[in-house]
């Protein structure tokens, strides 16, 4: 017969890149593990605080006033440390040290491999919740801070669109998604993009002219070219620009690079709300035995996928937004 384990104590830390909607997780969070009567313990600066002892107590007080927040009040770290053995034993006994009996671990797929490998290593409980702009987790529909980028992604290339259309140019808008297009795909058909460059479809230089010559003979003075970074369509944004003006003379052309815009801001309602259903879910399932998982959204449920599912599958674009952006770009 299997004793269930007791919790008393159970760890939070956020880590790898930032995302609206990390603040409205670890709020979720902490007040579930209060409400259990676990004692939530917050890491500071990822895995890093975990090696050097920067834990402190939390309470329900502690995250009042941060689901509107975007960042992390946790402060998040990428940590070399913690990717050799003697790291990870010195974070195990820290945790020991402390009585803390699991760990929930905020952030994309590196954060999870690290978790993987230090409850492989240590039989200790972790649980991991996917908050990414990216969305390239697989096992969940949405990762927390992917609708909020994309929202202050459309909202940008909606105010360049002003200026494009003032001076008759051409811009080229370069947005996150170093492996995966989804923020470019989404935004690009939200703001009416004439043409979307990701990774996951390599249109060729020869294609992206022949679409804006098209652009042109229909009577569209200006152009808006949303390119995702992590597109090899040329070497960079830049080499795009200048190939397009040196083939289409009549184009002015302009790069405008969003970058770490995208991470910052307050997060959206969609994605306060999951990261309050992902946070529950994550505390409640530690608590039920069920770790070396990460909570995801899938079909509009919660649910669980094991660590090296999600960390190996690959994400898959929405190829019918492909067809709408070329319907909708004529």
């Amino acid at each position: 017969m299997t004793v269930k384990k007791v919790f008393s104590k159970i760890a939070l830390l956020t880590s790898g890149g930032d995302a609206p909607g990390m603040n409205a997780v670890i709020r979720s969070v902490v007040r579930t593990c209060v409400f259990h009567k676990i004692v939530p313990i917050g890491v500071s600066k990822g895995y890093d605080g975990l090696i050097k002892g920067n834990m402190s107590e939390m309470n329900a007080r502690s995250v009042k006033g941060i689901i509107n927040k975007g960042g992390t009040i946790l402060k998040t770290a990428r940590s070399k440390g913690f990717r050799t053995k003697a790291g990870r034993e010195e974070a195990f006994e820290n945790l020991k040290k402390n009585n803390i009996d699991g760990l929930i671990v905020i952030g994309g797929d590196g954060t999870f491999t690290g978790g993987l490998i230090f409850s492989e290593e240590f039989n200790f409980p972790v649980i991991g919740v996917p908050a990414t702009i990216d969305n390239d987790i697989f096992g969940t529909s949405h990762t927390v801070g992917f609708d909020s980028a994309t929202n202050t992604v459309m909202e940008a290339i909606d105010k360049i669109r002003d200026t494009a259309s003032s001076h008759n140019r051409l811009f080229f808008i370069e947005v996150m998604g170093r492996d995966a297009g989804h923020i470019a795909l989404n935004t690009g058909v939200a703001a009416g993009a004439e043409e979307i460059l990701i990774p996951e479809e390599n249109l060729g230089l020869d294609r992206l002219i022949q679409s804006l010559k098209r652009s042109q003979k229909t009577g569209k003075s200006s152009s808006i070219v949303v390119v995702a970074e992590g597109d090899n369509t040329g070497e960079n944004v830049f080499q795009l620009k200048d190939y397009v003006e040196e083939h289409l003379s009549d184009y002015e052309a302009r790069v405008a690079v969003l970058g770490h815009m995208q991470r910052g801001g307050s997060p959206t309602c969609f994605d306060r709300v999951l990261a309050s259903r992902l946070g529950v879910k994550a505390v409640e399932s530690i608590i039920n035995g069920e770790t070396i998982s990460m909570v995801g959204l899938q079909n509009n449920i919660v649910k669980l996928t094991p660590f090296k599912k999600a960390i190996k599958g690959i994400t898959k674009i929405n190829t019918e937004l492909l067809k709408v952006s070329d319907i909708m770009s004529i």
